[in-house]
């Protein structure tokens, strides 16, 4: 064989080579791709992140009812910040906002977090979550801050299943309210206390994980 033909046989070799190796690793990419799931809705804005953002709704399908923001929020500042308000823009949606133990506004501390959804937590109420979000779809959510001001991000509509059992409309905090004093009648007879009337007040649980923290 006379060596140009040696050259071009080597160059076909080589061309061959670089365009299976070049088809193995867009094969292997691909593949890594379609094993990605898409994370819950997360963004920063300036001292707030917000992470595992979702919107849950009923669990049966179709049920009408309240549907519930669920998110955890991180305070990198220092100093200490209320969530004033949830939006759902595009909605006549509106939000109650409950404290963990159902008074006064949610604060997120300086340096720490909160989490609204969830038994003992926090929560954020859409009174006609059926009618404002539907499953499946993305909705826009803005939560507004004290000194940050408005954090806008586009959240999953998910319904109370599955990993979202614990985070749905049935699991909002319990709202301490007054009991009256009892009013004793007649005379307590020794060795006979008389029962008094009484509420236990909501006990706190811990914080449910969420991905990617």
């Amino acid at each position: 064989m006379s060596r140009s033909l040696r050259r071009g046989a080597l160059a076909a070799t080589a061309i061959v080579i670089s365009i299976g190796a070049l088809s193995a690793c867009g094969a292997g990419n691909d593949a890594q791709t379609l094993e990605i799931k898409p994370d819950n809705a997360a963004t920063t804005i300036g001292d707030i992140r917000i992470q595992n953002a979702n919107i849950v709704t009923q669990p049966e399908r179709n049920a009408k009812g309240p549907a519930v923001v669920t998110a955890t929020l991180f305070n990198n500042g220092v100093a200490q910040q209320t969530l004033d308000s949830i939006t759902l823009p595009g909605t006549g949606a509106a939000v109650q906002l409950h404290a963990a133990k159902g008074a006064g506004p949610i604060v997120v501390p300086a340096g720490g977090k909160v989490v609204i959804g969830g038994k003992g937590n926090a929560a954020a109420v859409i009174e006609n979550g059926r009618e404002a979000a539907q499953n499946g779809n993305v909705q826009s959510v803005v939560f507004k801050f004290s000194r940050t001001g408005e954090v806008p991000l586009g959240v999953f509509v998910v319904p109370a299943t599955s990993y979202f059992t614990g985070f749905g409309p049935s699991s909002l905090p319990a709202v301490p309210s007054e009991t009256p004093a009892a009013t004793p009648s007649g005379s307590a007879t020794p060795g006979n206390p008389t029962e008094s009337l009484g509420a236990e007040g909501p006990t706190d649980a811990a914080s449910a994980s969420q991905p990617a923290e």
